[in-house]
């Protein structure tokens, strides 16, 4: 299990990969908070939400949140190249979302929201079949 500072440690490393221009306008950086965020919409543990980009009143920026990816490190037992995978395909999938706004586009927005709906049915099916008799 990683922790919280080598973590930190190693999203910064990742973000040295990325080009600097995709940091471009992202006035509030990426940050990397102690929280874990399950998903409100599933019973706790279901499902976590890794990161996220905001653009509000303080600005625009990343927050990705390690109690998250430590919740599934234990769930799924990762290994250290599992932490760097998850964590640079995190970051890179926020930068997308922050260069769709820029650009006025929404296509991972809308793709999120297609995903987000197939678990939604996916996890309402397992729990129907649960509570059947058998």
């Amino acid at each position: 299990m990683l922790s919280f500072d080598q973590a930190g440690d190693l999203l910064d490393e990742l973000s040295e990969a990325f080009p600097r221009v995709l940091f471009e306008g992202l006035n509030g950086g990426v940050n990397l908070l102690e929280d874990a965020v399950p998903d409100p919409e599933f019973p706790e543990g279901e499902l976590y939400i890794l990161g996220e980009y905001c653009n509000d009143m303080l600005g625009r920026y990343v927050n990705l949140y390690y109690g998250s990816f430590a919740a599934l490190a234990k769930q799924e037992q990762w290994t250290a190249e599992d932490w760097r995978k998850e964590l640079y395909t995190t970051l890179s999938h926020e930068l997308t979302h922050h260069m769709e706004a820029r650009a006025g586009l929404h296509a991972l927005d809308d793709r999120d929201a297609k995903e987000l709906e197939a678990w939604r049915t996916e996890f309402s099916q397992e729990a129907s079949s649960d509570e059947e008799p058998h």
